[in-house]
């Protein structure tokens, strides 16, 4: 039981440590004067695979807009990933 309940507490600090930090960058002004909100991030989570190939190879290119307005944005991020990669519809 000891084993068990280490190797459980182990496991959960090893995924604590994975955790992103804070993003210094949310809640300030793009250089164009905007902040991607909701919408955008929905955008942004759509067209992520697309993006992710194109990073690969060019450095002015992000999956990730960090001029953000926290978590709208990241809300409207994951819906559009997971609209895009099928959602739980691909579990069944």
């Amino acid at each position: 039981m000891t084993l068990k309940l280490l190797v459980a507490l182990g496991g959960l600090l090893l995924l604590a440590a994975c955790t992103a930090g804070p993003n210094p960058m949310a809640h300030t002004l793009a250089a164009d004067g905007h902040i991607a909100g909701f919408w955008l991030g929905l955008w942004h989570g759509v067209i992520s695979p697309i993006t992710f190939v194109i990073s690969l190879f060019s450095s002015n290119v992000h999956v990730y807009e960090v001029h953000n307005t926290g978590g709208w944005y990241n809300f409207g991020f994951l819906f559009g990933a997971a609209a895009t990669f099928g959602g739980s519809s691909q579990a069944a």
